[in-house]
Formats: structure tokens, C-alpha cells, sequence
């Protein structure tokens, strides 16, 4: 594949030149070659493209709800017939191995899209109470900021559900995995959406993504990203006191209780830190364990990040592909030295790149035991293939342990008896918890307690962040 230009954005219904004349590189993560370019947008851009959304608001708000679900669905079979080249395209940018891009980041987005008439048709739309009747209303001019990690995925779990709930939207892409949310915009323009409903700005988060937080007719702002950049965006959101959906950091704890299948446990939970390399913002990265099964516990996560075999994400036998960035690998490798510095136990993996992996933002996977609370490891979300073991003595110190933190995204509860670990998950302070490796749902509610953000996405929830409430007194 060849230099892949995107030099144009998508306002009111057509791909446009920006405002600007500069453009941005994205870079293969694997080859570390630039794979294409996308326009730099301004704040004269993301003017134009509000402009387009608020004038085409009170039409989409008044279309009827099955009618934009419609719309959705054949968003959806559009992806459905692009899924190879949306995960071939993800896999270059962000690195994941391509045989898991295709069921993740080709196909969460897929259903986000094709699940929308079933919420629109379950969803209650009104309700009577007393002698009110409650009706829910699109929130206006949605901005839509999104991260590079799960891309198109973020980016369909904002965009289908605003659009369903009779929303506008100015998406701003992640400008360093890009390429995939051009092709929503295609797809979006062979169906027929109406001009204005979807607009497209390409752009840094300094210009784009600032102009679009601050801008006085953005009703809504949704982001996904790190809590620094969040934090940014709520206050900006809350000088002019317009609605936020924030879904933030993560540092996720799982806990392996001392009846659980422990092998079985293990195995998983390390899958589940190292998925996407750990550039998950849910990623399992805490594996709070017995004491008395440390050494246990520690010989077969050695044994499960060994085979997480690191290589092209394209090639046949690759578990593991890189980072997706310098920046990235930089960071990363700051963290495995700071826990070894702080007096972690390295079990596996380390600094340095994988044998024969010169090229490319490869990381080893990387197991660090005998950690303890105060640990930057312990407590920072490193974002690379990096598990901390943390030993307790007894169930409430694993609890503690497991809250003993800024966020609250995710979690997971091992235990032989599965009411038993219900009773822990519950205990647990965070928007969802694995129980005995119970799988992920993408239409269950997704979000944050603490700084791991606030509101939740997908499934009815997900339509009811897009959604203002009123009373009619009758």
C-alpha cells in the first residue's frame, strides 16, 4: 500500500479543503515509514464545521427515531464490506496484531453502528409521572474527541449514539491514528446522511480539539483520552457550562482470591493487561495475589508474557505488536525502570526492544512482582505491556489494594465460588468488573468512577448521554 493523502476534511455534507495549508504525517508503527498525511485543521475549520452542524440540528432532532437508526444501520453494513481495510489500516497505525484488529477495531465499530435500532426501538423516549410527562431531547451540537488506541471503536461508540439520539456531530480523530475515521467519513457520504449532520475535522488537540471544547455552540463535548487532557476539556466545557462526557485513565486492578483456578486466572489476567500491547485504557495492569501463591503466580505469568511472542503484527505467529509511537516506547520504558529503581522484582521481559525487533516501537513483555502500593507502577497507567504482581495477606487488604487508587475504569474478581466473587466485584469501585473472566459486552454500560471519568457509553446508557430531560406539566 502507498502513501495514503487524505487532504481534504468533511463539513456539511462534502470532503473540503481545510482552512489551513499544513499537513500532518501518520507513521506505521511497525515500520517506523510514514504511511500518509491528513490536514492540520484550524479553529476557522471547526467554526465552519459548527456552523454546518447547528444548521442542520433542528431537522436531524426531528427526524424520527427509527428513521436515524436507519441511517445507522447502513453506516453499519458500510463498514461491514470495508472491515479488512479498517483493520489492515489499524493495525499499521496503531500496531495491534491484524487477526485481532479485525474482530476489536473492525468489528466493535461495526457494532455500534448495527445495534442502534434495537436501543432506539427498546429505549423510553417518554414516561408519564404523575401529571408529568418526561420526554427526552437531543442535546444539540455534539463535539466528539477521540483517542488513538481503539480508534474507529471510540469513535462509533460517540458518533452512533449521538446520531441516534437526534444529535449533530464534529468528530476530531486522534491525529496520530487517523487514516481509519476517513473511512467512517466515506462510508457516511455514500449513505446519504444529511449535510451537516456529520462533520469531519482533522487536527492536533491544540488547535482542533481546543477550538471545538471551547466552542459557544458545542452543546455537548464528548472525549476519551488521558485524565490530563480531560480535565483540560471539562474546565473548558465548564466556563461556559456545557454538557461533558469524559472517559478517562485507568489502572485497573485484578483480583485473584486464594480458591480461585489460579493457572486459569493467571493466563487470562495477563492476556488481559498485554491486550493492544497494554495500550488499554481498561487493561487488567494490577494483579492483586495471595502472598502464600506469590511464587506460584509469578512462575506462570513469567511462563504466559514469554509467549506473548512480539513481532509484525501482519506476520503469522505474532501475539504482541509495537507501540504506536516513539513517545510512546519512550514512556514505557521510563515506567520498567522506575519499578526496578523502586525495588520491584523483574520476572519477566525489561527495558530494550525484543530480540531482532530493531525496527519498530516493539516492547518486551514485562512482568514486575513484589510490588507495593506507593509504586509509580502501582499507581500511574503506563499504557504499554507492563503487569505489576501485588501480594495480600488477607481479602480486605486485596479490596483496599484494589481501590487504592485515582481511577475506577475496570477491574476483575477471580474466586472458585461465583457468589463469592460477586460479593468482591461488588466491593470493587469501578464501572465494570470481570468476574471469573467473564467477557466483555460492548453493549453493556462503559465509564468511570474517580478520575477514570464521568458518564457511560453504549447500550441504552450510552443514547442517554446524548439526551436532555424535560418535564411537561399537564
Amino acid at each position: 500500500m502507498g502513501l495514503i493523502v487524505r487532504d481534504r476534511i468533511f463539513i456539511n455534507g462534502e470532503w473540503v479543503p481545510s482552512a489551513g495549508t499544513e499537513a500532518l504525517e501518520v507513521t506505521n508503527s511497525t515500520t517506523e515509514e510514514v504511511m500518509g498525511t491528513i490536514p492540520a485543521g484550524t479553529a476557522a475549520d471547526v467554526d465552519a464545521a459548527v456552523a454546518a452542524a447547528k444548521a442542520a440540528f433542528p431537522g436531524w432532532a426531528a427526524t424520527p427515531a427509527e428513521e436515524r437508526a436507519k441511517y445507522c444501520a447502513r453506516i453499519a453494513d458500510g463498514l461491514a464490506a470495508r472491515m479488512d481495510e479498517v483493520a489492515t489500516l489499524v493495525s499499521q497505525e496503531v500496531g495491534m496484531v491484524k487477526s485481532l484488529s479485525k474482530i476489536i477495531q473492525a468489528g466493535l465499530p461495526y457494532n455500534s453502528f448495527n445495534v442502534i435500532p434495537q436501543v432506539v426501538a427498546e429505549f423510553p423516549w417518554e414516561e408519564r409521572s404523575g401529571n408529568s410527562l418526561i420526554v427526552r431531547e437531543p442535546v444539540g451540537v455534539v463535539g466528539a474527541i477521540t483517542p488513538w488506541n481503539y480508534p474507529l471503536h471510540q469513535i462509533a461508540a460517540k458518533v452512533a449514539y449521538a446520531l441516534a439520539a437526534g444529535c449533530t456531530v464534529v468528530l476530531k480523530p486522534s491525529e496520530i491514528a487517523p487514516l481509519n475515521a476517513f473511512v467512517l467519513g466515506d462510508i457516511i457520504a455514500e449513505v446519504g446522511l444529511p449535510a451537516g449532520v456529520f462533520n469531519l475535522v482533522s487536527g492536533t488537540g491544540a488547535a482542533v480539539g481546543e477550538a471545538i471544547a471551547s466552542h459557544p455552540d458545542v452543546d455537548m463535548v464528548s472525549f476519551t483520552g488521558s485524565t490530563r487532557a480531560g480535565k483540560r476539556v471539562g474546565e473548558l466545557c465548564m466556563q461556559r457550562v456545557a454538557k461533558v462526557a469524559l472517559e478517562l485513565g485507568g489502572k485497573s486492578a485484578n483480583v485473584i482470591l486464594p480458591d480461585a483456578d489460579i493457572p486459569k486466572a493467571v493466563r487470562d489476567g495477563v492476556g488481559k493487561a498485554f491486550l493492544n500491547s497494554g495500550q488499554t485504557c481498561s487493561a487488567l495492569t494490577r494483579m492483586v495475589v495471595p502472598r502464600e501463591r506469590l511464587a506460584e503466580v509469578e512462575q506462570l505469568a513469567a511462563q504466559a508474557a514469554d509467549a506473548m511472542t512480539p513481532g509484525d503484527p501482519f506476520a503469522e505467529g505474532s501475539k504482541l505488536g509495537p507501540l504506536v509511537s516513539q513517545a510512546q516506547w519512550d514512556r514505557v520504558q521510563g515506567y520498567i525502570n522506575a519499578g526496578i529503581d523502586e525495588g520491584a522484582k523483574l520476572v519477566a521481559g525489561g527495558t530494550g526492544k525484543p530480540d531482532g525487533l530493531e525496527t519498530g516501537y516493539f516492547v518486551k513483555p514485562t512482568v514486575l512482582s513484589e510490588v507495593t502500593r506507593g509504586m509509580r507502577i502501582a499507581q500511574e497507567e503506563i499504557f504499554g505491556p507492563v503487569l505489576s504482581i501485588l501480594p495480600y495477606d488477607t481479602e480486605d487488604e486485596a479490596v483496599e489494594i484494589a481501590n487504592d487508587s485515582d481511577y475506577g475504569l475496570a477491574g476483575g474478581v477471580w474466586a472458585g465460588d461465583q457468589e463469592h466473587a460477586v460479593a468482591v466485584a461488588r466491593r470493587i469501585r469501578t464501572g465494570q468488573v470481570e468476574v471469573n473472566g467473564g467477557a466483555f459486552n460492548p453493549n453493556a454500560p462503559f465509564g468511570g468512577y474517580k478520575q477514570s471519568g464521568i458518564g457511560r457509553e453504549y447500550g441504552r446508557f450510552g443514547l442517554e448521554e446524548f439526551l436532555e430531560v424535560k418535564s411537561l406539566q399537564l
